[in-house]
């Protein structure tokens, strides 16, 4: 007998997973757990409490919280409504956070009292925020003088259990998920139901999944990765999911066994980080079977496997398109990420966008074979869209190759965009942090490889004629200006920066130089950066 495909609307999914399982537990986080009933009856006084609120659906609501249950119980709460969750980065100030609220047409922030400070600075440009939900202390944010209309969270849950009668679509939005720009603004990926919940159910067959898996997650519950290959994961298999606030090498393992996952999700450095770590007897005694993510190298998977005893599944993807191409647990070759999925179409074309052959590099053009399974626009960015999606393909921005047997393999970012330590920083929004100083003429933001198969930010800086600055004083401020993991570790001051005749930045000179004998190591000078 073929096996039903899971409803395609979160609301609908959760009651149906909840018929069958409403007293097991769903989420353990710390020293709390969660069952299916509950998740279901705490989402919906989530919901009632937004319908109070005046929030309807197709309405935006940001989410600044760090991993907890109730990040998963407002999610849940607004998709029960068809209101739509912008998970906002729990690292954002300045700019960064003011643009992500901003653009979003969020109507209201459901945020950490840690982060009101940050709320605090932008206040007067979010003309379109009508209130603040504070999880935390309200009291003592009102005695520090916080001048922003707030509602205590306490108050906010403390609303109906029942459950809310609004219908929702397959294709109604369930997110603006926002990735880093490349050559401007961070864009917003619109995502329907229907789309996150087939990336979840059909990752599950190529990972091994079922119901006695016990899915563990340290990532941020603000990205894609947690939300979809976690928690939806866990629910579409009528799982467990474990969710952890961070990631820590030394403790990872204990972890892993304490709570008894069987599989985790990683992303960028973290294979090498643990594999860095003092072999110990028992590594391999742990209950984990399967790593799903990307960014272990070829090189290091097979000492990798055989000393912790799991397999690890390789696959590409992004926000906007899910992930198409991806290992199974049974079909794996070195260095791959694996091949399509059935339901997308993937190819590798030239920048005519004419497909390249058998074994050269090309970018990753990407269009689905059925309706609502990728994003269905970046909001409120009608031409970004059409950029993307020339000819009816979109457009990765990312290169890769294709060998004769159909295995697709990353190969390098045609963007501009740098990705470090798990996280996509947007080259355009460093340089714009980094120009507001008073003594910069303009700079320019590139990436140089580190170590750890990620990259390390380089900003290259032209002073303004007569001027003087210390790497101290510019790292101090970019640190006041940007989030922690945006800052950059090398800085170069340069007469000037190479230009195209039209005056376009020739980045790719910049990146092939690298760290030279001028650049500046803040790393090196000992200078940490506060989160």
């Amino acid at each position: 007998m073929e096996k039903a495909d899971a409803p395609r609307v979160l609301g609908e999914l959760l009651s149906d997973r909840v018929e069958r399982n409403a007293k097991k537990v769903f989420l353990r986080f710390k020293e709390e757990q969660i069952t299916y009933d509950e998740l279901d009856r705490f989402s919906n006084r989530c919901a009632n409490a937004f319908l109070d609120l005046g929030i309807s659906k197709g309405d935006k609501v940001s989410i600044m919280l760090p991993n907890c249950p109730d990040f998963i119980y407002v999610w849940f709460g607004l998709a029960k409504i068809g209101a739509v969750e912008v998970p906002v980065n729990t690292n954002y100030k300045g700019e960064f956070l003011r643009h992500t609220i901003d653009q979003s047409d969020s109507r209201m922030l459901v945020v950490d009292a840690q982060y009101l400070d940050r709320l605090q600075m932008i206040w007067n440009d979010l003309r379109k925020l009508e209130k603040v939900i504070v999880f935390g202390d309200l009291e003592i944010q009102k005695r520090d003088g916080i001048q922003i209309p707030m509602v205590s969270y306490d108050d906010f849950f403390d609303h109906s259990e029942d459950a809310v009668d609004i219908k929702v679509y397959p294709w109604d939005p369930i997110s603006i998920v926002y990735t880093s720009g490349t050559t401007g603004l961070s864009k917003g990926a619109l995502g329907p139901h229907k789309f996150w919940i087939v990336v979840a159910e059909r990752l599950l067959d190529y990972r091994d999944g079922g119901k006695n898996d016990i899915f563990y997650t340290f990532l941020p519950l603000y990205h894609f990765n947690a939300q979809v290959l976690t928690t939806l994961t866990a629910l579409v298999a009528e799982a467990e999911m474990v969710l952890s606030n961070r990631f820590s090498a030394s403790r990872f393992w204990d972890e892993i066994r304490a709570c008894g996952a069987t599989q985790f999700n990683y992303l960028g450095a973290v294979i090498p980080i643990l594999a860095k770590q003092p072999v110990k007897e028992d590594d391999s005694d742990n209950p984990a079977r399967i790593a799903f993510g990307a960014g272990c190298p070829a090189a290091l998977m097979e000492e990798v496997e055989a000393r912790f005893g799991i397999k690890c599944l390789e696959g590409f993807g992004m926000t906007e398109i899910g992930i198409p191409i991806h290992m199974k647990v049974n079909d794996r070759r070195p260095g791959s990420c694996g091949k399509p999925m059935d339901i997308y179409d993937l190819k590798l074309f030239d920048d005519e966008d004419k497909e390249v052959p058998i074994g050269d590099i090309g970018e990753f053009v990407f269009r689905p074979k059925e309706p609502f399974i990728m994003m269905s626009e970046y909001y409120n960015m009608p031409d970004k869209t059409m950029e993307a999606c020339r000819n009816l393909w979109f457009h990765t921005g990312d290169l890769g190759r294709m060998d004769e047997d159909g295995y697709f393999y990353f190969v390098d970012r045609k963007k501009d965009a740098l990705r470090r330590r798990g996280e996509n920083i947007s080259s355009f929004e460093v340089e714009r942090a980094i120009n507001t100083h008073p003594k910069i003429l303009e700079s320019a933001a590139v990436a140089v490889k580190s170590g750890l198969a990620e990259d390390e930010v380089k900003i290259c800086v032209v002073l303004k004629p007569g001027e003087s600055l210390d790497y101290e004083e510019l790292i101090y401020y970019a640190s006041d200006h940007m989030p922690y993991f945006a800052v950059p570790r090398y800085v170069e001051f340069m007469d000037r920066l190479p230009k195209t005749p039209t005056e376009r930045v020739q980045k790719y000179i910049l990146k092939q130089a690298g760290v030279t004998d001028a650049t500046w190591d803040r790393e090196k000078a000992g200078i940490k950066i506060r989160r």
